[in-house]
């Protein structure tokens, strides 16, 4: 099954585009920074979810763990 019809999956598959995206835009700023516009701009707005929620991000990651590990 796709990770797009299953909840659990599309819901992990956001926890780690975020969590990507606000490493690559600690590592290298510029490389998310000049994409804040258009298709790639989408990329920087997960950058900027992890940054400014990353107590929750945290918490849904934790979360994700104990369900994957469990199942």
């Amino acid at each position: 099954m796709s990770a797009l019809f299953n909840f659990q999956s599309l819901l992990q598959v956001i926890l780690l585009l975020i969590c990507t995206c606000t490493y690559v835009h600690s590592t290298w700023p510029t490389l998310l920074n000049k994409n804040k516009t258009g298709a790639f701009g989408v990329f920087w707005k997960f950058a900027r979810i992890g940054e400014r929620l990353s107590p929750y991000v945290a918490i849904g990651c934790f979360i994700m763990a104990f369900k994957v590990l469990s199942s």
